[in-house]
């Protein structure tokens, strides 16, 4: 019996959207804070997923499947995404500044579309919480045995010409703690936070970062949208070549709501099925131009849309959307396309 899809997802599925994003994390939450909370974590996941170890931008991943940013925004349950699964997580978006996000109602469910739309709008408790709280999960002996990537994005009272030095505050204070740095310019919930996707704007910001960091170079991600004209894509993977990133993330969530009935439509960002061949055609895109690595993300939940994203050149996988409909079950699935 599949555990989640059976018993669990019925339950929190009778739930608020996210009231039920908030007691899953809630629990995963408290068995990651306990000696045997990771080992229960794990033997409710059921088969383990097999290891398929792949070295990216320096990490080495056991395997390629990871968490997207979004699901633990403030790193509250790290040592069980490990327990579930996951090759890596990546936490986040985490802001300079706490900030307490849009307005509720912000996440809609479309299972007919396997979707969701989310207008959070960065919600999350600041980086000095959060980087506190990972130097606590360090300390205690706690922290997992997979990479752990940190996603930071612009605080919102923050003006787009003050956006590099917002981005510094945090990117200085999570120094040592990860094991790689995603810019995040590309959700649509951060009014103008995708204008810094100009190559002058996020140019500015990266250079900013290097400026400040020397020589040590630390693995730094770019996560674009799949909403970007082909030159503007274009533009930014010539830039991460300029700028010698680690890679880039390819995507985030879209604008793009044709597949949603009008009058089920809801502003924000749409993630799952709905997305696959928008992001899709975005990795194909970045893969023309460069060999950069890239992890693929947007629409991906099957064996088949994960290995039609490494036949077109994507080093490693992230998902959200998909583990939310069809929970820990879904590594399993999505690791035989590693084979």
């Amino acid at each position: 019996m599949d555990v989640y899809t059976r018993l669990l997802r019925p339950v929190f599925f009778a739930l608020d959207p996210e009231e039920a994003h908030d007691a899953v994390l809630a629990m995963l939450e408290a068995g990651s804070q306990i000696s045997v909370g990771p080992g229960l974590i794990r033997s409710t996941a059921g088969k383990a997923v097999p290891a398929a170890p792949r070295t990216v931008a320096g990490i080495t991943f056991p395997n390629p499947v990871g968490l997207a940013a979004g699901l633990d925004k403030n790193a509250l349950a790290l040592p069980a995404w490990e327990a579930l699964g996951f090759g890596f997580a990546e936490i986040g978006t985490v802001t300079a500044l706490p900030q307490p996000g849009n307005p509720k109602p912000r996440l809609f469910r479309y299972p007919h579309h396997q979707a969701l739309i989310n207008r959070f709008g960065f919600n999350n408790e600041g980086c000095e919480a959060v980087a506190t709280r990972l130097e606590g999960l360090h300390a205690s002996g706690r922290w997992p045995g997979i990479p752990v990537g940190i996603n930071i994005g612009k605080s919102k009272v923050t003006p787009a010409e003050d956006a590099h030095n917002d981005y510094l505050i945090s990117y200085k204070r999570f120094q040592e703690l990860g094991d790689y740095v995603v810019i995040n310019v590309s959700s649509p919930n951060t009014p103008g936070l995708r204008d810094l996707q100009s190559t002058e704007a996020l140019g500015k910001i990266i250079r900013t970062l290097r400026d400040w960091e020397g020589s040590s170079r630390r693995p730094l991600f770019v996560k674009v949208a799949p909403d970007l004209a082909e030159e503007d894509l274009v533009a930014i993977v010539l830039l991460a070549e300029q700028e010698k990133l680690a890679g880039l993330i390819a995507t985030n969530t879209t604008l793009d709501h044709s597949s949603i009935p009008v009058g089920q439509d809801q502003t924000g960002g749409l993630s799952g099925a709905p997305l696959r061949d928008r992001s899709q055609s975005s990795l194909r895109t970045i893969r023309s131009h460069t060999k950069l690595p890239v992890i693929a993300c947007g629409g991906i939940g099957d064996a088949e849309s994960a290995r039609e994203r490494f036949d077109a050149g994507a080093d490693l996988l992230q998902i959200y959307t998909s583990f939310i409909y069809q929970g820990p079950g879904l590594l399993r699935e999505l690791s035989k396309a590693t084979s």
